[in-house]
């Protein structure tokens, strides 16, 4: 086999510790732990999980991929109450919900989080009832301007935004942390979108695949999605992800979306839920089948690997 020297020109360089600044391609031997390296480009992945205790689809969740929150939803037997909270690795059983119901909207963080609207039991029906999670309990906020399933939110308990809902609504709603009040209405109708950001620079996109940014006072047009939305979730107005129906991840940046070149393992169109970041984000539940299936997200990232030689 031929030495690296003379296919590349230049022999491996020594170094007592790894370079500050590596270029992408470039290798070197590190002396003081006796590692050949090389600086290498690392694809954007989705990666299996811990498995939700309870299968659902139509659910809700708010948190990060570290602290996530799942609540509500539909067992394809009843309606569930039950919030599970997860921690990197693993779900556990946290407080139920007050209401049980599916097809809800949900925001805010796992200790913090918010839950409104969605369709609730005896008899089935369309409902405005707000609840606050606290990271242990719920207790009733105020109730929703709107009635109806589908809807969207984002932002904190506190200042919180929801939008839409079936058939195709195009009002939104601003929470205060007590009361709603009517907000501007979108441009385009949509039901069962995703959703980033706060209340003064949100973020609606998918379902269809038109995407708008919001200010805290009208709705603006940028540009839409290649694929309709199954999920989405994003910290920020300017860095979102979506998930389409056949698994396509495609990353919003603040003015286009671009394929993540990273597909679910597990692809389901009926109310996957996503939260998180563009960096770090969280799949979890959906139809059909029903699954309680979690996926973990990475980014595309550069690193420092150790070069095998067998």
């Amino acid at each position: 086999m031929a030495a690296y020297k003379t296919l590349k020109g230049q022999s491996i360089r020594q170094v007592a510790s790894d370079p500050t600044n590596p270029q992408i391609g470039e290798i070197w031997y590190n002396t003081t732990i006796g590692v050949l390296k090389g600086y290498q480009a690392i694809g954007a992945a989705w990666a299996a999980g811990g498995n939700l205790a309870t299968a659902r689809y139509a659910l809700a969740g708010s948190g990060t991929q570290t602290a996530g929150l799942a609540f509500g939803g539909y067992s394809g037997t009843a309606m569930v109450a039950t919030a599970e909270e997860y921690n990197g690795s693993a779900w556990a059983n946290g407080g139920n919900m007050g209401t049980a119901r599916y097809r809800l909207a949900g925001n805010g963080t796992q200790t913090s989080a918010l839950a409104t609207r969605g369709f609730a039991p005896s008899p089935v029906s369309n409902t405005n009832i707000t609840e606050e999670y606290d990271g242990s309990s719920w207790t009733g906020g105020g109730n929703n301007a709107v009635s109806g399933s589908s809807s969207c939110s984002t932002g904190t308990q506190t200042a919180g935004l929801n939008w839409g809902g079936s058939p195709n609504l195009n009002s939104s709603q601003e929470y205060n942390g007590s009361s709603w009040t009517a907000g501007n209405t979108l441009n385009t109708g949509r039901s069962g979108s995703g959703g980033a950001g706060t209340q003064t620079a949100g973020l609606a996109f998918g379902q269809p695949t038109a995407t708008e940014t919001y200010n805290g006072t009208s709705w603006t047009t940028v540009n839409s999605l290649s694929n309709s939305v199954a999920g989405g979730n994003g910290a920020l107005q300017t860095a979102a992800i979506a998930v389409a129906g056949p698994g396509v991840t495609e990353l919003w940046d603040g003015t286009n979306w671009t394929s993540a070149s990273a597909s679910v393992a597990v692809p389901r169109s009926d109310g996957t839920f996503v939260v998180g970041t563009t960096a770090s984000a969280l799949k979890f539940g959906g139809n059909p089948p029903i699954t309680n299936s979690t996926e973990e997200f990475t980014a595309a990232f550069n690193a420092a690997r150790k070069i095998t030689t067998s």
